[in-house]
């Protein structure tokens, strides 16, 4: 993998013994249904080619040979209940340093208490902090389920503050806005994301990881590696850059997820050639468009002219990298032009 980590060697897998613990948490797209190994398949070749050494943990054991470590802690038809009861037999039998939580499709698929399932996940998260209060915990919302959109949107509305809350009082809650990164065509039977679904899941994964010091290191702040170990340069170097130098200060682009009423906004601010040290992102709302809540950011507004600011872990963004927040909205969020100032 990379210098810093060891590997065992069997005759059917590869896996990291080494390195930060990650523990991939929730049902059966945690699993990888459809596709064993889901997201973790593309999420560790992102974490191998960014110089990261990083051990998944957990009871299970799944995936194609392209996983460089298998162990997961996703089970197939499980409820947020069901993790509660076993949260920390887990924690204290593999200790994660960060824990990546996908949790709530079964509790929607099978009717389970909807109403206070926002509440049951709080208590899991709740577990989690008692249990393991160094350990970070990355919360995302529901990727789409082609029958029961509405639900997911109003479990996936309450997921915010409840992340809000934990992380105002100094506990380590990071949210991951996974919803509008998926759409239905990202699945392959109506609630488990096909190999596109879970390569896209990657990628959120992979740049929530990124945008929170020590998540991936054991230091503050990830510093990979140029060019991973085993890897060299396709091309020899050249005299001058071959592409434009990247801007100095920060952009801002904006995707968009909307229905009748509403929508929710994912913003990416990247830094350019500086790096930033914290940035602004500006924009004016629609008329009649008014902004609910939003998550990674701290806001000035509702309507009209409205500024987003970083917040404590992701303002310092390396140069070319990128962070995401994001807001939930009623009304119409199309024509935004997000602009980005760096400082």
């Amino acid at each position: 993998m990379v210098t810093a980590a060891a590997l065992t060697y069997t005759a059917n897998r590869v896996e990291a013994d080494a390195g930060i613990k990650v523990m991939p948490l929730g049902d059966s797209i945690t699993d990888g249904f459809n596709v064993p190994g889901g997201y973790r398949i593309d999420l560790w070749q992102k974490v191998v080619a960014g110089g990261y050494a990083v051990d998944f943990v957990g009871s299970g054991t799944n995936g194609p040979a392209s996983l460089g470590d298998r162990n997961h802690e996703g089970h197939s038809g499980w409820r947020i209940d069901q993790l509660d009861a076993n949260i920390v037999s887990w924690l204290n039998t593999y200790q994660p340093r960060t824990i990546l939580l996908h949790i709530g499709t079964n509790d929607i698929s099978q009717n389970r208490d909807l109403p206070n399932a926002p509440n049951r996940l709080a208590a899991l998260i709740d577990r989690i902090n008692t249990t393991a209060p160094q350990t970070k915990v990355f919360v995302a919302t529901l990727v789409p389920l082609s029958f029961a959109d509405a639900q997911v949107r109003s479990f996936n509305a309450a997921i915010p503050q409840i992340v809000r809350s934990r992380a105002n009082a100094g506990r380590p809650v990071h949210l991951v806005d996974m919803y509008p990164a998926l759409t239905t065509a990202d699945l392959a039977d109506g609630v488990h994301p096909n190999a596109t679904g879970y390569s896209k899941m990657a990628t959120t994964w992979y740049n929530a990881l990124l945008a929170v010091p020590g998540s991936l290191t054991e230091g503050g702040t990830p510093t990979p590696t140029a060019t991973p170990p085993g890897n060299p340069p396709t091309t020899p170097p050249t005299a001058g850059p071959t592409t434009p130098p990247a801007t100095v200060g920060c952009t801002a682009s904006v995707s968009l997820n909307s229905w009748n009423g509403g929508f929710v906004a994912t913003v990416r601010v990247t830094a350019g050639s500086s790096g930033t040290n914290g940035w602004t992102v500006s924009t004016n709302l629609p008329s009649g468009t008014t902004v609910s809540n939003s998550w990674n950011t701290q806001r000035s507004g509702t309507s009209g002219a409205v500024t987003f600011t970083n917040v404590s872990y992701n303002g310092r963004i390396a140069a070319g990298q990128s962070t995401e927040f994001g807001f939930q909205g009623t009304g119409s969020g199309a024509g935004m032009t997000p602009t980005c100032t760096a400082t």
